[in-house]
């Protein structure tokens, strides 16, 4: 069983930045594939970003050029480093570890407002 913990999450005005982590447990952490994805109140969850265990990423066009997506495997750590924030961007973000199943963890809140 694989446990994700996300941190980070925050209040930040519109044109802050944050940066969000999520640990891994497990010993296979290099080798599977993860994501950011969001859920703001009342829509449905979307993926913000992806990266390979090769390290190539993809981006949600809404995030494009703000947001980056990164992973140390030597911590068990997906980051997502988010940038020229919007109100928009606020939601609950959630990562994820795409094995034969998907595993996710609780989330962590971003608000960004003035």
């Amino acid at each position: 069983q694989v446990q994700l913990v996300e941190s980070g999450g925050g209040l930040v005005q519109p044109g802050g930045s944050l940066r969000l982590s999520c640990v891994a447990s497990g010993r296979t952490f290099s080798i599977w594939p993860m994501g950011w994805y969001r859920q703001a109140p009342g829509k449905q969850r979307e993926l913000v970003a992806h990266i390979t265990s090769g390290r190539t990423t993809m981006y949600a066009d809404s995030v494009k050029g703000r947001f980056t997506i990164s992973r140390d495997n030597g911590k068990n750590t997906v980051y997502l480093q988010m940038n020229s924030l919007k109100p928009e961007d606020t939601a609950i973000y959630y990562c994820m570890q795409r094995q034969s199943r998907e595993y996710w963890g609780q989330g962590t809140q971003v608000t960004v407002s003035s």
